[in-house]
């Protein structure tokens, strides 16, 4: 048990550390909040290759199990624009074998990993079911 206990406030004094060492605000690189899509990416090693990604919206539309695998990416503007291609997964089907350029990179906002469905919320006086 002490050895535990150590190592978990070994841990927590070493975040505590680092976190004193970074600035405020975090660089992009850094950050790892939703963006566009290029953004996202372009934080990744290998320009997000291999990664899944999915756009935030399909979460407030209750779509589960949804995301592209990125294939390839080509960035522009320091990771601020670019083009992308990928595998389409709807609903945890792939939904064509051959890759394409995943549209709407800066219309969206993305994220990484899958889409998942959100709790729903409720409001004060409102019973929830």
């Amino acid at each position: 048990m002490i050895p535990t206990l150590i190592r978990s406030t070994s841990a927590s004094s070493l975040s505590r550390s680092l976190r004193h060492l970074l600035p405020e605000k975090l660089p992009p690189s850094l950050a790892g909040k939703p963006g566009n899509l290029y953004q996202v990416l372009s934080r990744t090693p290998d320009g997000g290759v291999g990664k899944e990604v999915y756009q935030m919206r399909w979460n407030n539309k209750q779509i589960e199990d949804s995301y592209w695998k990125v294939t390839r990416s080509r960035f522009k503007c320091q990771g601020m624009h670019g083009k992308v291609w990928g595998l389409l997964y709807w609903k945890g089907k792939l939904v064509s074998p051959h890759e394409e350029v995943i549209r709407g990179g800066l219309k969206y906002t993305w994220a990484e990993g899958r889409s998942r469905l959100l709790a729903p919320s409720t409001r004060p006086g409102q019973l929830a079911s």
